[in-house]
């Protein structure tokens, strides 16, 4: 990590910048040092639900638009030029299936089908490709792909011009914003909890060439190692998301939430108020995060899976490394309303715990003191 020295103060990369604290000796550096591939982005999501009608109704109002509609499985974009973003098949129950990253170079399959003992097969769905398909340490399916034909882009909602003390662009002019879907222009990040995080942070840093942007550790136990990692694609000097992938420590493991950028504050206000009036529930926001910085404003689509609006993240290249922080519920936003039971998942509930009872009984990094430590600092 490196320091500058100005006068008595030691300036970091991390000063005012993601986080108040470097590592210290001997902590997780946050990256592979010979990653198997280095993976450019995320691709899509998939999902199996139950009801597509319904599925496709809050999706339009949440601001993404069809792609391809079977009855048996619907494909949804954002407004920039890429593939379908996420992907739900008709299924007898909803549930989060996996998720597709983007290679940077077909030679990159063929190296990480060598590199873990699998093959390289052709997509069978509209638009081509190539994929290799594993299953991370939390058994989640990951497919890495390459090749798929990306479609055209959809016209963008513009950002409002803002009149700000000092500088003021607009003049005879008022400011409308429509109250209509904040229209998505791109999948942003997938979170993911873990009963197993250390080995499943290492096997995304070694196969995809993740880097990690902040940790969150539980306050008292730093020496026992984080909880959480904010990880971002290594694009070397190209700056990429603060995070692409989130991972937390939780008994509940599987998918947290997924993320999706829009124009700015106001395109995610006027939609938020247009999802209100639709009758969709608000999960948390809106608000400013610390990690990330990005604006939020986080949804309930109608199983209950939690989806985000962001705008005005932020985006570092690879030389930076990870910051550290002690997890809090208050840490997690420099302003707006206090976080929700609904987002952090503290609400009681029999599904909880029966995960945290299993959690305590199998092997994994859940124990006593790990899951008393979390449930505090989701109160703190």
């Amino acid at each position: 990590m490196t320091q500058v020295s100005e006068g008595s103060e030691v300036v970091t990369a991390h000063q005012d910048l993601h986080s108040e604290q470097g590592a210290q000796r001997g902590e997780h550096p946050g990256r592979a040092k010979n990653p198997v591939i280095k993976a450019r982005g995320l691709a899509w999501l998939e999902f199996e639900k139950t009801d597509l009608d319904r599925t496709e109704m809050f999706a339009r109002d949440f601001g993404l638009a069809v792609h391809s509609r079977t009855p048996d499985e619907l494909q949804l974009r954002a407004a920039r030029s890429s593939a379908p973003c996420v992907v739900v098949r008709r299924g007898e129950r909803s549930r989060f299936v996996g998720a597709a990253f983007d290679a940077a170079d077909v030679r990159d399959l063929d190296r990480l089908a060598s590199a873990t003992g699998t093959g390289v097969e052709d997509l069978a769905r509209e638009g081509g490709g190539r994929a290799v398909r594993l299953t991370d340490p939390t058994g989640i399916a990951i497919s890495v792909v390459h090749g798929v034909e990306e479609v055209p882009a959809t016209p963008l909602q513009e950002p409002l011009t803002w009149n700000i003390a000092g500088r003021t662009p607009r003049v005879n002019a008022t400011q409308r914003p429509p109250r209509e879907p904040a229209r998505v222009e791109r999948l942003g990040h997938v979170v993911l909890a873990t009963r197993v995080f250390a080995r499943a942070l290492d096997w995304y840093l070694e196969h995809l060439g993740l880097i990690v942007s902040d940790f969150l550790f539980v306050d008292g136990q730093r020496e026992r190692g984080p909880v959480m990692a904010f990880i971002r694609c290594d694009r070397g000097s190209e700056p990429s998301d603060h995070h692409t992938l989130a991972m937390l420590l939780a008994p509940e493991a599987g998918y947290v939430h997924s993320a999706y950028e829009v124009a700015d504050l106001d395109a995610m206000a006027a939609g938020g108020e247009y999802l209100r009036e639709r009758g969709w529930h608000r999960s948390w926001g809106i608000g400013r995060h610390i990690q990330g910085s990005q604006v939020f404003d986080y949804w309930r689509d109608p199983d209950r899976f939690m989806v985000e609006h962001y705008a005005d993240g932020d985006v570092f290249d690879s030389s930076l490394e990870p910051g550290w922080a002690p997890m809090s519920a208050s840490g997690l936003a420099q302003w707006g309303p206090p976080a929700t039971a609904d987002f952090l998942g503290t609400r009681p509930s029999p599904s909880l715990v029966k995960a945290a009872v299993e959690a305590l009984r199998e092997d994994n990094e859940i124990d006593r003191a790990r899951l008393m430590g979390l449930m505090k600092a989701m109160k703190s």
